[in-house]
């Protein structure tokens, strides 16, 4: 770089190298003509990525006037640098510096400003795609590695920088304000400080996780300090509730013993807040005496006096209560518990009853206790309030092979009660029920089906109805332990992007409860309760300030609790999508009330290949048959022909395309004659799209290729890729990006189309929700064990651009920019889900493969 000083100000010379486009001339930061000591700024073009390939970006150098190439100058690093560089924008970055650096308040400082990458279209009619969420919204050290080996060595060429992580930061806003926080927390030996405005700390990408992750370095903190900003009506839509995101978030920080700095503003998603307190914001946070802030809750001990229907009452019939023998699980293997069974005195073996089943039984079941469910259950069985109802009470199991804990108590009650997963469910669902169902008439009725508990006994209850909704659609949960024990803190994310199950859930919590190595209960039950309610389900949450981990609080209104959850009249449901971005495609606005899933076709062998033409036929695939099929818009089917085929798919000629990889080669079918002719061979495709121009892009899953076939020629072309069981492929709307989905792996790839058909930019846009390993370990203060496969397979592309993807979990959903918008679970959850075709005359129809069957779903698509 060439510097040259004219009129007392400091000029850069610019430069083009490979990366670098030729940058703009320089200007002066600020424009303030009462500062006569304006730092400078220029700007370049980066489009040599490898980390993130095909993606340009522009950037922006700002050097001040007191920068001395003799001295390292400290580092400040912009992600959305466009935003904080702007001089009529919020932030004016440059001329905030220059006026603090004059000042002495902040060190001498060069700043980059760096916008996130897009990855522009070559192809005709296609669009360019912003790679901003996959860069700052995905965890891990990829941008950090971005930024630290490839555009930071440009950007700073020839300038004198600090290399002491506490001469250097890092800043941004909404996601680029988690990316900032990421870049630090993976490379703490590169930046020491954050400045975050109304960060994202919500789970676009699994940012929910930080505070968990923070809170296990207490021993260790990093050497980081963090500034965040959030306003106190920020977001609260598909992908997490801002504020609290940001409040977990000083909790944690606080907790764990960092130097940190919360400011709750007024206002929303927006920078105009946190530009007002951006001087103060810098100053703080390049002071050597900067003060935490400290956040505490008062633990009270108000005193408490049982509700008057947790009092015996002389006039109201008395149930029994049935102590049970020791039950020993085969689900929860070498496991031994105590359990009891309550028979209301209405108790008719005519009539099927309802049933509540409580964890900690032995608490709940306490004459003298906190709930006093058998004297509760009594006086609302008697006044109506609740139907005839047999409560079972489980203590914890004890792991026979194991000592037991302090005072007696059983080895395995977190394992059994924190881990996600079905098996506690399973253990419920295939003996417990089953042992009861003997002794009494329960109804099958799974809305007269309530569970409940507290604490660990909380989210063990909402787990299990979380899990088998066609079980259980009752949940009590007090002080739930949403928490970072083994892995619940993940519940608020996975309730937004999974479609609404039928479950009523009653919660309670206080400021006064738990702040401990795995979670801050109270922002953990807030997070749960926003999610719910921003998914429109029948909850209700009661909360008060004080008390502490404890009944205290929901003892006194259990009898109210019980009225509520086991009301009759109908939950009606309230939608808020008002804080949902343009591009934030929720489930809420997909789904269309009162339309479930309809049977196309049944009975089948096993059902591959769907497809729909732009007449209202649909076409499918009997691979044991073999048949492929055509159902008209009357639902009559016509066999086309006897073959197996494994994805179908019309051309822009009207030629019907399939694979058929047992017989290593790709054919058309003529949909009126069923006649077969071949296009191309050798190699064993699995599924396909097509583009516009005719060329077929299918995948090899065995050999791990994705290959271009010109249908006229047969000519065969291997195209480079890194996914290990390339499966389910699907072409964008306007044909710019291609996806890919891999059975073997965590991800959805998404690929750039070039003008000549070739591909490249491979990234792995869009992470897949994984199914939990029932047979794994799930490990304490752990996420729980992930299957790494993912089985994504089939693929579909509606006319917004989002892909839907089937997996081990269900149907997930994408965005065009690769962000999970939700989850269908299977329709039939029995049977493998395999793949997916969007059809109907306007394309409002999801098809589905889903094992012996092919269903459809109508969908509001835009």
């Amino acid at each position: 770089m060439v510097f040259t000083r004219t009129a007392g100000l400091l000029l850069l010379g610019l430069w083009t190298t490979g990366s670098v486009a030729a940058a703009a001339p320089v200007q002066a930061a600020a424009s303030d003509p009462a500062d006569e000591r304006q730092g400078q700024m220029r700007q370049g073009e980066f489009t040599d990525s490898e980390i993130f390939p095909g993606t340009t970006r522009t950037y922006r150098v700002y050097v001040p006037a007191q920068y001395d190439a003799s001295q390292e100058a400290a580092l400040m690093v912009f992600m959305d640098g466009r935003n904080y560089a702007k001089a009529s924008g919020p932030f004016r970055i440059p001329r905030v510096f220059d006026q603090l650096i004059a000042a002495g308040q902040m060190p001498v400082t060069i700043a980059v400003f760096v916008d996130p990458g897009t990855i522009s279209a070559t192809k005709a009619g296609a669009a360019n795609r912003s790679n901003r969420s996959f860069e700052y919204d995905s965890l891990g050290d990829r941008y950090a590695r971005f930024l630290i080996d490839e555009l930071l060595p440009v950007a700073l060429e020839g300038l004198n920088v600090s290399t002491d992580p506490a001469e250097r930061a890092v800043g941004g806003i909404s996601s680029g304000a988690i990316a900032a926080f990421t870049v630090a927390w993976e490379r703490p030996d590169q930046f020491g400080k954050v400045l975050s405005h109304i960060g994202s700390y919500t789970n676009i990408r699994g940012g929910g996780a930080y505070p968990g992750l923070i809170r296990q370095t207490k021993s260790q903190p990093k050497p980081i300090k963090v500034y965040l900003q959030d306003g106190r009506d920020d977001l609260d839509n598909l992908h997490g509730h801002w504020p609290l995101g940001n409040e977990d978030m000083a909790a944690a920080l606080q907790f764990a013993g960092y130097t940190y700095k919360l400011e709750m503003t007024d206002g929303g998603h927006s920078g105009k807040w946190a530009g007002e307190r951006l001087p103060a914001a810098l100053r703080w946070l390049w002071s050597d005496s900067a003060e935490s802030t400290n956040r505490t809750a008062q633990q009270t001990k108000p005193d408490w006096q049982p509700h008057p229907d947790a009092l015996v009452k002389s006039d109201v019939p008395q149930g029994k209560v049935h102590k049970m023998p020791p039950w020993r699980s085969k689900v929860l293997a070498n496991t031994v518990r105590d359990w009891a069974i309550y028979v209301p005195a209405q108790y008719d073996p005519q009539t099927p009853a309802a049933l509540m089943v409580f964890q900690d039984g032995q608490s709940f079941l306490n004459p003298k206790g906190r709930w006093r469910v058998p004297v509760v259950f009594d006086n609302l069985i008697a006044s109506g309030d609740m139907p005839p109802t047999i409560a079972v009470f489980l203590n914890p199991g004890h792991d026979t092979t194991k000592p037991r804990r302090p005072g007696g108590k059983p080895s395995d009650r977190g394992l059994e009660y924190d881990s996600l997963g079905d098996r506690y469910a399973r253990f419920l669902a295939e003996e417990i029920l089953p042992e009861v169902r003997r002794q009494y008439n329960l109804s099958d009725d799974p809305s007269l089906h309530a569970i409940g508990g507290s604490s660990s006994g909380g989210i063990c209850s909402f787990t299990v109805a979380w899990e088998r909704p066609e079980l259980f659609r009752k949940v009590f949960s007090n002080v739930g332990s949403f928490v970072n024990l083994r892995g619940g803190d993940a519940y608020p994310g996975l309730v937004r992007k999974t479609e609404p199950k039928p479950l009523r859930v009653y919660m309670a919590d206080t400021s006064g409860d738990l702040d401990n190595p795995f979670g801050h209960w109270p922002i953990a039950n807030r997070r749960m309760a926003a999610a719910l309610n921003y998914m429109g389900y029948d909850v209700r949450f009661d909360w008060a300030e004080g008390y502490s981990h404890s009944a205290d609080f929901a003892g006194e209104r259990f009898p109210e609790a019980m009225r509520w959850l086991w009301r009759s009249e109908s939950h009606r449901r309230v939608i808020d999508t008002s804080d949902d971005l343009k591009g934030d495609l929720t489930l809420l606005e997909l789904l269309i009330p009162g339309e479930d899933w309809q049977v196309v076709a049944d009975d089948l062998g096993f059902v591959d290949a769907p497809c729909a033409d732009e007449q209202g036929n649909f076409y499918f695939c009997d691979m044991r048959a073999p048949a492929v099929y055509r159902l008209d818009p009357e639902g009559n089917r016509h066999l086309i022909c006897e073959e197996a085929v494994s994805g179908l798919e019309f051309g822009p000629d009207g030629r019907l395309f399939a694979c058929q990889a047992g017989k290593k080669r790709v054919i058309t079918i003529d949909p009126d004659s069923g006649q077969v002719e071949e296009v191309a061979s050798g190699f064993a495709p699995n599924d396909l799209a097509i583009a516009s121009d005719g060329n077929l892009y299918i995948t090899e899953t065995r050999q791990q290729k994705i290959v271009r076939v010109n249908p006229d020629s047969g000519a065969v072309l291997a195209l480079p890729t890194e996914i290990a069981g390339p499966n389910g492929i699907a072409l964008s709307p306007d044909e710019g990006t291609l996806a890919v989905s891999d059975h073997r792996g965590p991800h959805v790839w998404m690929f750039r189309v070039q003008a000549d058909g070739s591909l490249d930019a491979a990234m792995p846009s869009m992470s897949v929700r994984l199914p939990i390993d029932a047979e794994g370990e799930f490990r304490f203060n752990q996420p729980p064990p992930y299957l790494t496969r993912s089985r994504g397979d089939g693929m579909a592309v509606d006319s917004r651009g989002r892909y839907y993807v089937t997996t081990a979990v269900g149907i997930q959903i994408f965005d065009p920019t690769g962000r999970l918008c939700g989850v269908l679970p299977a329709p039939r959850g029995d049977q493998p889900l395999v793949s997916c075709a969007i059809g109907g005359p306007a394309g409002q129809y999801l098809y589905v493969a889903n094992g012996n069957a092919v269903l459809r779903r109508k969908l509001q698509v835009r």
